[in-house]
């Protein structure tokens, strides 16, 4: 697998090594001790998630301010375009925001750790998204940053405006939202 720090180093992009011929192909998802290396610290999934949306369809940009999960994603079926914020207050990358396309065909994951907001725009007709979480779903201490927010200035590849939902059109904005100390 190949390993790639961003433009904010703590997110990873993580490409597998892909064994294919004419019958289909296999690779490694996923192996704790690679994954833990890359990472440099000892980290524990507890819930894995599945989520299937349609085109222009965005989600996000949600995290939990108590329980925060680091999340390990990736796209299954379809491509997305998926994002990720740095709202930890003392990080030097603190307001800022990395992108990976994550698709069926690229296999590509990213490593979004604890401390970040994470949302992504469905690509392709339907995407589904997977991914592992570090903690439980904890609906009282979710947030959600309006996905817009001019601020932070995402340059989200759409061009209409998504389908978001109720919750997510409540979102936030960067400079009143809580963040991590």
């Amino acid at each position: 697998m190949q390993i790639t720090r961003l433009a904010i180093p703590d997110v990873l992009k993580i490409e597998p090594r892909v064994f294919g011929d004419d019958r289909g192909f296999f690779y490694e998802s996923f192996h704790q001790a690679r994954f833990e290396e890359a990472v440099g610290r000892k980290v524990s999934f507890v819930q894995d998630n599945h989520s299937k949306s349609t085109s222009n369809v965005l989600r996000g940009l949600h995290y939990q301010i108590k329980q925060p999960q680091g999340k390990l994603v990736r796209v299954v079926a379809g491509s997305v375009y998926d994002v990720a914020v740095d709202l930890r207050r003392a990080s030097p990358t603190f307001g800022q925001w990395v992108a990976e396309i994550l698709s069926a065909e690229n296999k590509a994951q990213l490593w979004v750790p604890e401390g970040f907001a994470h949302g992504f725009v469905v690509l392709s007709e339907t995407a589904e998204f997977v991914y592992k979480t570090t903690d439980y779903y904890a609906p009282e201490h979710e947030r959600c940053i309006v996905w817009n927010d001019p601020s932070l200035a995402i340059t989200w590849p759409i061009s209409a405006t998504p389908s978001v939902s109720a919750k997510d059109e409540k979102g936030t904005m960067f400079a009143t939202a809580e963040v991590f100390e």
